[in-house]
């Protein structure tokens, strides 16, 4: 089989695409679609400072490294949940990668945060749900970071298996909110910046080649929370349609992108003001985290 651009011998084949590529190609075909998606919904200029949130997997580093290449300035940041070896390690290589690509990277640890307490140890003394909490965390540093070092927007290494997976499943839930927000890019609003997903035109399949073909070493082991997660579900479904069904994905999320408006603008039936403990926005006094903290005997509630 030849490369379809250069004629040379092919090393991919993207059947939803019907296409096949040489290494190069397969590489600027990557590339170009992060652009595209960059530039279809207006998520940032090359002037932005851009804080990516960093896992360890393969998606945010693929993004990460791609951002560098096209010459925008992105900083990591990562958020270490201190999971035993499963932290270590998506800690190890996020560290590397920064240090070989010379490029800026943000730690937080969650210990050190909330007084020698990892995730594992917060959701055995709060009876919290895994997901539900670490999603809580991780969005309160993403957008407390953000703000307090002057960052224009926060990237996140969502790809198309994610958002096709995240739209099925609010489909099948019928959970009007969701869709009504569900967007490659959410503007600042409310206290909160920016927030995009430049992958969303590409698949974890292409994600985990363009990895391979640039050697980026990426953390492989799934969270030990994750397992019972309901968007792998979602996922693997479609996964399994698209084998019947080529491109099924892609059109599933364009046709939802193209219509998103049927389901119009949710009407907020709350506002937000800052926490009375830390100034974060909430709807309520106290904001998520600062509850785990008193759940947890850090802070004190105030009477």
């Amino acid at each position: 089989m030849r490369c379809a651009i250069c004629k040379k011998k092919a090393e991919v084949y993207l059947p939803h695409h019907n296409l096949a590529l040489c290494r190069e190609d397969f590489i600027n075909f990557f590339l170009k679609r992060v652009k595209k998606a960059i530039d279809d919904f207006n998520m940032f200029e090359k002037e932005d400072r851009i804080l990516l949130a960093v896992s360890g997997g393969k998606d945010s580093l693929s993004l990460w490294h791609a951002l560098l290449k096209l010459g925008y300035n992105a900083i990591g940041l990562f958020i270490d949940l201190g999971i035993d070896k499963f932290s270590k390690l998506a800690r190890e290589v996020v560290e590397k990668f920064s240090k070989k690509n010379k490029t800026n990277l943000i730690t937080v640890k969650l210990e050190n945060e909330f007084g020698g307490n990892t995730l594992p140890q917060i959701v055995e003394r709060t009876k919290a749900i895994p997901c539900k909490v670490c999603g809580k965390i991780k969005r309160y540093y993403f957008d407390r970071i953000a703000s307090k070092e002057n960052f224009d927007v926060i990237a996140t290494g969502h790809n198309l298996d994610d958002e096709s997976a995240f739209l099925l499943g609010n489909v099948l839930n019928w959970n009007i909110e969701y869709l009504a927000k569900q967007l490659p890019a959410l503007p600042e609003e409310d206290g909160f910046k920016k927030k995009v997903k430049p992958l969303i035109y590409l698949t974890e399949r292409e994600i985990a080649i363009y990895a391979f073909f640039n050697e980026i070493y990426y953390n492989e082991l799934n969270c030990p929370f994750s397992k019972k997660a309901k968007s792998h579900f979602y996922k693997e479904s479609l996964h399994q349609m698209e084998l019947s069904f080529k491109g099924l994905r892609i059109k599933f999320f364009k046709g939802f992108l193209r219509n998103q408006k049927i389901f119009g603008k949710v009407e907020k039936n709350y506002s937000l003001s800052p926490c009375k403990i830390c100034g974060y926005p909430t709807s309520k006094e106290i904001c998520g985290v600062c509850k785990i903290k008193i759940n947890l005997g850090l802070i004190e509630r105030e009477k």
